[in-house]
């Protein structure tokens, strides 16, 4: 990566860092009308006006890192997608720039994305109160060490999150779950001995705890593929200054079974190993995908 794509890369940053305090600002004032007005129809209204907000603000972090990245973009599988359907989004991680691109290629395409998020992180400046005032959902999971401390807070964490989700069912979402759970890295990929080549090992309980939380109302999946350039910085600094200079994506559309949104994966083994084994088949696929996109780039005179 050169000199001129970090300073691209860091104007684009700046950028984006303005255009937030810009449309933060009329976003908190629709906020804070949504706790004076508590009417049903009000809430509703309220929610499609924030949502335009935030898919406003993509829409110009789209514009400035066309300005500064100049990525060649390759995309299919979006043709026959749905603005009045419900989605649960997924993708192989492999940089901050994953969500970047997953809002570019997503916004006012489906329903506006929406991430499942650790309570903490309602704390960060600006953003923590934005994703609350979108209805990000904000999860506590207890660890095995405090559930064993203190048994009564089995589920707990499963009935605030499905409380947070109650407001989905007024019209459609789109929710995004990394099966993965942390972006790849060499170093990951062996401490795992992960079965896959280009992928880690996906984390199925966050899958399961995800659509057991929507309730049913997540009937699609998006099954994301994003393949950057082999020789490329994975950085996000890298992608928004261009160091990335074409980026593919190919979204592949599946029906989630009725099955698992229904069965306790905590509690029930059987229901676990069937719900790991749908979500081992779907990874094995993307990473065959992977490899043979991989290699069609690395054949000479390709």
């Amino acid at each position: 990566m050169t000199i001129w794509h970090k300073i691209r890369g860091a104007l684009a940053l700046v950028g984006i860092l303005l255009n937030t305090l810009l449309l933060c600002l009329p976003l908190y004032v629709f906020a804070l009308l949504r706790l004076v007005l508590r009417g049903e129809k009000s809430q509703v209204v309220l929610s499609k006006i924030l949502v335009f907000i935030a898919e406003t603000w993509i829409g110009i972090n789209n514009a400035i890192i066309g300005l500064t990245s100049q990525v060649k973009w390759n995309i299919t599988g979006m043709d026959t997608l749905d603005r009045d359907q419900w989605y649960l989004v997924t993708c192989n991680h492999q940089s901050w720039a994953d969500i970047l691109v997953l809002q570019r290629i997503s916004n006012r395409r489906i329903p506006f994305l929406k991430f499942f998020l650790k309570q903490e992180l309602i704390k960060v400046p600006l953003l923590g109160l934005a994703w609350w005032a979108l209805d990000f959902p904000f999860m506590k999971r207890f660890s095995k060490a405090e559930l064993e401390k203190n048994p009564s807070l089995k589920g707990k964490d499963l009935e605030t999150t499905r409380k947070a989700c109650e407001k989905f069912a007024y019209f459609p979402t789109s929710v995004m779950n990394f099966f993965e759970g942390t972006r790849f890295e060499a170093e990951k990929h062996a401490k795992q001995q992960s079965p896959y080549k280009h992928l880690l090992k996906p984390k199925a309980g966050g899958a399961a705890f995800t659509l057991n939380a929507m309730s049913g109302h997540l009937r699609n999946l998006l099954d994301v593929t994003i393949i950057y350039p082999p020789e490329a910085p994975r950085s996000l600094l890298a992608f928004l200054g261009g160091a990335m200079n074409e980026v593919d994506v190919i979204v592949q559309q599946r029906v989630i079974p009725a099955w698992a949104s229904e069965g306790d994966y905590e509690s029930d083994p059987e229901f676990r190993a069937r719900f790991q084994q749908w979500i081992g088949d779907l990874w094995a696929e993307k990473d065959a995908l992977l490899e043979n996109n991989n290699a069609g780039r690395t054949t000479p005179g390709a």
